[in-house]
């Protein structure tokens, strides 16, 4: 199975997640013990399979 890091502004915010979604300006991530995180006011940027990376960058207003 692939578990990411999250970064948001170079910075490693959450680990081992499974689940991510975009709400809104919301960014929906939970991990694979099932430990839920919503970041408001971003959006996801990148998504690298290969080096278990998802970006997330802040969204303006």
């Amino acid at each position: 199975m692939c578990e990411f890091k999250v970064f948001l502004g170079g910075e490693l915010v959450f680990e081992d997640v499974v689940y991510a979604s975009q709400d809104g300006s919301k960014v929906v991530l939970v991990n694979i013990f099932g430990e839920k995180r919503v970041i408001d006011s971003c959006t996801i940027a990148e998504v690298d399979v290969g080096r278990e990376k998802l970006v997330l960058e802040r969204s303006e207003g």
